[in-house]
């Protein structure tokens, strides 16, 4: 996983603006109400969109991200104050056990390796109280999303405080769940930002085993953010898990 995948202020400013309404955000808000959540983790939580929005009065609420920049951002948006900002991965965390919620949203887990992902897993686990819950989603690999992440299908142009910006993807490899591709950034003064990025698909069946190898149970999975069941055609997996009150 690149540590700082967004390292252009003005693609992060970008990214901030083109992200503040989504469906996933409006769900992981109401279902930290639903589960009266006090203390929530935002792993990945990249610009801070969704966790400051989660930043209730009442709340302890903690952003984690490998990205400097786009935490950088973060601390300068309003209420960013109220936010315990941590710079880092899942290592950076502390197993004390006493968290509500963890969620990840933006696909974090898909830019989890096959070799940091269990670990990153039992991290998150060793971060929840007995009964705490934790909640994510991945793009199914079913749906065969990135079959469409080349030139023709993705190239888009339009106006940006700092003038005219092409831009388009372009998947480099595709093998085994692994998929490479290149974010291509063109702005009017013709300099190109290219940004590649690695992401893991995993089947609704292979992540559920993971989960449970992480110590996790009560696993449900679902095909959209409004609870629709998993299909071929659902673009995405939506996962909720919860820490057992006690250990087996």
């Amino acid at each position: 996983m690149d540590e700082d995948s967004y390292r252009d202020e003005q693609l992060v400013e970008l990214y901030d603006s083109d992200n503040a309404t989504r469906d996933d955000h409006e769900y992981y808000l109401t279902l930290a109400n639903t589960v009266r959540a006090t203390k929530i983790l935002d792993f990945g939580c990249g610009t801070g969109l969704l966790t400051r929005a989660l930043a209730t009065p009442g709340r302890v609420v903690i952003g984690v991200d490998p990205s400097a920049t786009m935490l950088g951002y973060a601390r300068r948006q309003p209420g960013a104050e109220a936010i315990t900002w941590i710079d880092g991965d899942a290592t950076a965390i502390e197993g004390a056990g006493d968290v509500d919620l963890v969620v990840s949203s933006g696909n974090t887990m898909m830019h989890l390796s096959p070799e940091s992902y269990p670990s990153v897993l039992r991290s998150l686990a060793g971060a929840l109280r007995p009964g705490g819950g934790i909640s994510f989603e991945s793009r199914n690999p079913a749906a065969r999303a990135w079959a469409h992440w080349n030139r023709s299908e993705t190239y888009t142009e339009r106006e940006i405080p700092s003038g005219h910006l092409r831009e388009w993807l372009e998947v480099t490899e595709a093998d085994g769940g692994r998929v490479v591709f290149d974010a291509h950034n063109v702005f009017q003064d013709g300099r190109e930002s290219i940004y590649t990025s690695v992401l893991f698909f995993r089947t609704a069946e292979a992540i559920t085993a993971d989960l449970e190898r992480a110590g996790f149970g009560d696993i449900q999975v679902r095909g959209g953010w409004r609870g629709e069941p998993v299909s071929d055609q659902s673009p995405a997996l939506v996962f909720q898990a919860r820490k057992p009150w006690t250990l087996t």
